[in-house]
């Protein structure tokens, strides 16, 4: 189930036929879950609660037809690979991959394979693929790295237009968001014709934020939802040791991937990237010290001319550019989509118990919706 499903809004905006980042033309998703095992830890062989996530920006070869593209970390604990690449060049050349914190080098690796398979046959070849993290070992045996390649390639290949699955799927099968099961959530938004009619769509890998701390549409969702109501989840070891310091275990990260297909340069591809982060920080987040958030951005209206070493590429090409006095829409858009993704992430996530019997309890959406209408705030409407 999804936030619209039982009658909640985010903002004005419209939400594309899917309400994902699928309705961005030429983008795919494919997930793949891995699920093993109940009881006690045993490091290597589970309880295993994890997986991976593949987004393809269009179904070509990056490399040979890179796009515009931009990122933003609002805060650093955390990993992407491939940014100082993306950030430099400004072009993303590489499908996107999300998993778990120590599965990010085979994701890396699988996607650079990948890429050497898909060129063409002789030619030289360099890779920086991008690949991004959560951290799972709450509920599943992160050191027991059980993400193969072959998990990689199964996402890749998998990779729909469609609906997106939501919930505890792909990389998000671990994960947990604001003390709720957490997971993987996507949400869209297609601009009014006079701004062009462009869509922007987000998905999210939400794996952060502290219980007390929980909004929605601006109502203190956390204050009412309390962990002597809902148990968060808590591994024994933090039970016999409690963290020391100001550390709480809902830091936790999100990765935020935004698409578009306004015609956008990277600079204000950097800027869409930013404002993922505002809508984090509107469901309740202020960008914890142990916690990664880390977005990407991407326009699909321009494929640019690739570095494939035969140096056959044109010496110049011409692109399409949106005038910076039309962006404010896609602004509100990324905003709007973020809040309602991370909030699909939650619904469509089931309890789930991990290892060593820790339970994320999924967010209840009767209670949920009650306490909405309490502050009359199931729709709530509000600009970035």
């Amino acid at each position: 189930m999804r936030a619209r499903e039982f009658g909640i809004g985010i903002g004005p905006g419209t939400p594309g036929p899917l309400n994902a980042i699928t309705d961005v033309a030429g983008v795919s998703v494919g997930h793949s879950t891995i699920i093993e095992g109940d009881g006690p830890l045993v490091v290597g062989k589970g309880p295993i609660r994890t997986g991976v996530t593949v987004i393809r920006p269009h179904n070509g070869n990056l490399a040979e037809e890179p796009l515009f593209a931009g990122c933003h970390s609002l805060n650093g604990n955390g990993e992407v690979t491939g940014l100082l690449w993306l950030k430099q060049s400004g072009q993303l050349t590489s499908p996107i991959g999300i998993t778990n914190s120590h599965s990010v080098g085979v994701v890396r690796d699988t996607l650079a394979v990948i890429d050497a398979r898909e060129r063409h046959p002789g030619h030289l070849y360099w890779s920086l693929p991008v690949a991004g993290e959560t951290w799972d070992g709450m509920l599943n045996d992160i050191n027991g790295f059980h993400v193969k390649p072959e998990h990689v390639l199964h996402a890749y290949e998998k990779a729909s237009k469609g609906p997106v699955e939501e919930g505890n799927v792909g990389g998000g099968t671990g994960m947990i968001c604001y003390m709720f099961k957490g997971g993987i959530g996507t949400s869209s938004r297609v601009l009014p014709h006079e701004f062009g009619g462009y869509t922007v769509g987000v998905l999210v890998q939400a794996n952060f934020g502290s219980r007390r701390d929980f909004i929605v549409n601006g109502a203190p969702v956390g204050q009412h939802l309390g962990e002597e109501q809902i148990p968060a989840p808590m591994p024994p070891e933090y039970e016999q040791h409690p963290p020391a310091g100001s550390f709480t275990p809902g830091g936790g990260s999100i990765v935020g991937i935004a698409a578009t297909d306004a015609p956008l340069l990277p600079h204000q591809c950097d800027s869409l990237a930013q404002r993922v982060g505002l809508g984090v920080s509107r469901t309740g987040n202020s960008g914890d010290h142990w916690s990664g958030d880390i977005f990407v951005a991407f326009s699909t209206a321009n494929r640019l001319p690739g570095s494939n070493m035969t140096w056959q590429a044109p010496l110049t090409t011409q692109v399409r550019v949106l005038s910076n006095n039309f962006v404010d829409p896609l602004y509100d858009a990324v905003v709007e989509a973020t809040q309602e993704a991370i909030l699909n992430a939650q619904l469509a996530a089931q309890t789930m118990v991990g290892r060593d019997g820790v339970t994320a309890h999924a967010l209840d959406p009767e209670r949920l919706v009650s306490i909405l209408t309490k502050y009359d705030r199931l729709r709530f409407e509000v600009n970035a």
